[in-house]
């Protein structure tokens, strides 16, 4: 099988994202379990875009809300704001980005940069002729949004974003250098660099253990995986259960987690074919929210960052910064009912 810039036809031939949509009419869901049916019984028609497919996506009333997870989660992460924005009249739309769940994976490193992921999703929502979306976006699915601002403003009304506020483009140095020099080595994003290497670290542990570990982790210092005892017991939160682990894990031992940390290995090429955006500001509306127990809150200038003025600089249009107490980063998760709130409550006004 010949190879066409390191991605073979047959990865090509996968679908880029699963999507799930629930229509804004189904006012009947009542309870978590009748949600997770009812998502997984979405019919499923084929949308042909970039040579790939999109798979699995109802479409129905009210204005479109285009849903971004993060590591190592999927579409599933919002399924509590699924049900409660469908049942306000939106339009939910939560896809698994390149490389989660039933997607397309290459695996080549360089096909995960925002570019890609910020294309597959214009592609998207060209598909289902979306002009316009409100827009919420969670760790990686949060960086995702705030590049897809920055490149099409465009096709964004207003912008949600959890636990990773924007960070400008660093002339003086790549990003996996400055996490180095602030960590070393040992800190999860280096570790997480060298091809193969924690996919058989991950293999090893185990994905329903390891996902069990990461999800509850309230451990807002710096993520040392030496550090971390992977072999520890580890109780579930009450707004976690046994069936949503059970859920993250089927999909994720099914693709495996090359594609999700490809994110990570692109964060240096993201940063050189960034060059261009240097200096250019978030020109959308924008309400941001993160938990003070979130380890991304206590990284070395981000509190000051936030609350000194640069963030506000960077992002003019930010409404609001708003900062739970005792929530950690699993934010759309472990407050669930809060953030659908937030979220309504911001977009209802654009």
């Amino acid at each position: 099988m010949q190879e066409r810039d390191n991605v073979t036809m047959e990865e090509r031939r996968r679908p880029s994202f699963v999507l799930f949509v629930f229509l804004s009419k189904e006012r009947e869901m009542r309870t978590d379990s009748d949600t997770k049916r009812s998502i997984r019984r979405a019919a499923r028609s084929n949308v042909t875009y970039r040579n790939d497919r999109a798979s699995d996506h109802l479409l129905g009333e009210g204005p479109a809300v285009l849903l971004l997870h993060g590591f190592p989660e999927l579409w599933y992460s919002w399924r509590h704001q699924i049900a409660g924005l469908a049942a306000r009249g939106y339009r939910a739309i939560a896809p698994d980005l390149r490389g989660y769940g039933e997607t397309s994976a290459p695996s080549a490193a360089a096909s995960y940069t925002v570019f890609h992921i910020v294309g597959d999703l214009i592609a998207l929502l060209d598909a289902l002729a979306i002009p316009q979306v409100y827009l919420v976006g969670h760790d990686w699915g949060a960086q995702i949004a705030w590049n897809l601002c920055l490149f099409r403003p465009d096709r964004v009304k207003a912008l949600v974003n959890l636990s990773v506020p924007f960070m400008p483009r660093n002339p003086a140095g790549k990003p996996t250098q400055h996490f180095r020099s602030f960590y070393g080595d040992d800190f999860y994003v280096c570790r997480f660099q060298e091809p193969g290497a924690i996919e058989a670290e991950f293999a090893r542990i185990g994905t329903g253990k390891l996902l069990r570990i990461v999800l509850c982790n309230r451990n807002a210092g710096p993520l040392l995986l030496s550090q971390v005892d992977f072999e520890a017991e580890v109780a579930l939160p009450s707004w976690l259960s046994e069936e949503d682990i059970d859920y993250f894990t089927s999909k994720l031992d099914k693709s495996g987690f090359t594609g999700p940390v490809n994110y990570y290995r692109c964060l240096d090429l993201n940063w050189e074919l960034g060059a261009p955006w240097s200096g250019v500001q978030i020109q959308v509306p924008v309400k941001f929210i993160i938990g003070d127990q979130d380890m991304t809150y206590h990284f070395p200038g981000i509190k000051e960052y936030i609350h000194g003025g640069g963030f506000k600089r960077d992002v003019p249009m930010l409404e609001e910064a708003i900062v739970m107490e005792g929530v950690a980063h699993f934010i759309n998760q472990e407050k669930a009912p809060e953030i659908t709130d937030h979220i309504c409550d911001f977009i209802r006004r654009f």
